[in-house]
């Protein structure tokens, strides 16, 4: 049988029986459209995560901790050795101190932070609104969080840009041990807010901390490495010593592994929906078996090999099959941009940020495609089987 022929005999049921062939693909394509959205929702929940997560600088850094206990801690003389350690490019502090800040006459408690400017960088903060410091940014300027907006009822980020605020320092007594206010001796602008919307924190220069407060120790630092390869060498180095590290590279890993799971997971059960649209399928090329056995008893007389039969029964089902794959390809995009698109809307009119809820890359929907065709492959091989088999005169002599 030529090729030719062989599409022509297989594209016959659009004409012969287009309702009962053009139903059959919409139930393949609802059993793939609930794998399409239930995945693309695992790529989208993936997605929202690591958006979140700057690449670069910040997979190539540590971040370390004073233990507990306190027994070791983050001073000057621990950075230099850290900058000492083979394979470290960089060592960024951080200094920590509790405050009060007083804007437009509203006073509240913060966490008072001094850091560089490379902090920023190696710990994958970013600017949601202004800007962050940098080498030559003014000595007053000062970065809040986003949580610290929420402190003081600013629904307006850019309301507050270059206005000013104070800072009061609480610092213990070395002969008291008791805590004292002490005030800064300079009015600091606001010229940026950083996307942390957990933690409430007023940034200023580490400079501008050190030249007037005594910093004890240091909160964090963040180690800069040269390369991924070293980070696992440099991390036991420092762990060592007795300090805490925690590498967002390996955060990275991990998440990716448990959104494989979670995709895997929400794939079986949209997988559940394909078997029974599978089966749906089945159940329809078993009856057009029937319908058209006296067809292939004339075919088989007049040459027709049992393998053109089982050729032309297999190029349906993969037909139906592509076409299911495709129909249910476009229903769960479509949903799922649809959802989008209201979930964004949600957010723009509560104050959040957008966000795209399911996403769908385009290796997963080919894939999803040749998997569809390939399900149809499957499901019409027996009854390709079954009627490669009949024997001409008993299929000639069907009724």
């Amino acid at each position: 049988m030529r090729a030719s022929d062989a599409i022509k005999l297989s594209t016959r049921m659009f004409k012969t029986n287009p309702a009962r062939t053009w139903l059959t693909i919409l139930g393949m394509g609802v059993g793939t459209s609930a794998v399409v959205m239930l995945v693309g929702l695992g790529f989208g929940l993936q997605q929202i995560l690591l958006e979140q997560i700057i690449l670069g600088d910040t997979l190539l850094s540590l971040n370390v901790r004073n233990p507990g206990s306190h027994a070791v801690v983050l001073n000057e003389d621990t950075l230099n050795a850290f900058r000492a350690t083979d394979n470290v490019v960089d060592v960024s502090p951080l200094a920590q101190f509790s405050a009060l800040i007083t804007l437009n006459g509203v006073t509240g408690n913060i966490t008072l932070q001094g850091v560089n400017p490379t902090y920023f960088r190696y710990a994958g903060v970013t600017a949601d609104s202004g800007e962050l410091f940098k080498d030559d940014s003014p000595k007053d300027s000062v970065v809040l969080s986003k949580a610290a907006l929420k402190l003081f009822q600013v629904k307006d980020a850019a309301a507050i840009m270059g206005q000013t605020i104070k800072i009061r320092v609480f610092v213990k007594n070395a002969e008291t041990n008791a805590n004292e206010e002490v005030p800064l001796n300079k009015d600091y602008v606001v010229r940026g807010i950083s996307n942390d919307a957990a933690a409430i924190t007023a940034t200023v220069a580490l400079s501008d901390i050190q030249s007037q407060l005594t910093i004890p120790y240091y909160e964090r630092a963040q180690v800069k490495v040269s390369a991924t390869n070293f980070l696992s060498v440099v991390q036991n180095a420092i762990v060592k010593r007795g300090f805490t590290v925690t590498a967002l590279s390996q955060t990275v890993d991990q998440a990716n592994k448990i959104f494989q799971g979670l995709q895997a997971i929400l794939a079986v059960f949209g997988g559940i929906a394909l078997v029974v649209s599978a089966i749906g399928m089945f159940n329809t090329m078993t009856v057009t078996l029937l319908e058209r056995t006296g067809e292939i008893g004339i075919m088989r007389t007049i040459g027709a090999s049992p393998r053109d039969i089982k050729i032309l029964f297999i190029s349906e089902a993969v037909v139906v099959g592509f076409l299911g794959g495709l129909v249910g390809m476009g229903i769960g995009v479509a949903i799922g941009l649809i959802l989008n698109l209201m979930v964004n809307i949600a957010a723009r009119s509560f104050g959040g940020t957008a966000v795209n809820l399911f996403s769908f890359p385009l290796t997963f929907l080919a894939f999803i495609t040749v998997f569809s065709a390939i399900v149809g492959f499957l499901t019409g091989v027996f009854p390709a089987r079954r009627a490669g088999a009949l024997s001409p005169l008993d299929a000639i002599r069907y009724k």
